[in-house]
């Protein structure tokens, strides 16, 4: 699995309230239309242990059985998003984490209020992105393909 360059990979959890709302393809559509690369996508059921590792930095605090619950009331989707910086434009399209101050525009602007309900999950680092690919994908999931559409998403330079 590659993560440099225009290879970079991030994850993108939609999840329980989103998969409710049906918001699903509006979600995946933002991120396309972005001219980011879908190169990995399934529905799942969250269990304890892959919560617990997911969530391992608030594991011990005193909401995370709340946070647990709520990540296992509903199957959520996993994304595997590829494209160049891709961890800081995923971020950039999602919106920040408390929703009703998110952009207008943002995924979380648009279609969240919450905090914790707030529809998306996605890596905040690269480090933590090839961390929560692997936790979420199996190698054989993720699928390397050519994308034409790149000659009109990206620069010549930007292709190397």
């Amino acid at each position: 699995m590659k993560f440099d360059g225009i290879h970079e990979k991030t994850l993108v959890l939609i999840k329980p309230d989103a998969v409710q709302r049906g918001l699903v393809g509006e979600i995946i559509k933002r991120f396309e239309t972005k001219g980011l690369k879908v190169v990995g996508l399934k529905m799942m059921r969250l269990g304890d242990a892959v919560l617990r590792e997911h969530y391992a930095h608030i594991a011990s605090k005193p909401f995370y059985p709340s946070v647990e619950k709520f990540m296992m009331s509903s199957p959520v989707v996993a994304l595997c998003l590829e494209g160049l910086e891709v961890v800081d434009a995923v971020r950039l399209v999602m919106g920040i984490t408390k929703s009703r101050a998110a952009v207008a525009g943002s995924i979380r602007g648009d279609l969240a209020m919450g905090y914790g309900c707030n529809v998306i999950h996605g890596s905040d680092t690269v480090e933590n992105a090839q961390a929560e690919v692997a936790r979420f994908f199996k190698p054989d999931e993720i699928l390397d393909y050519d994308k034409g559409e790149y000659l009109h998403v990206y620069s010549d330079d930007e292709r190397v």
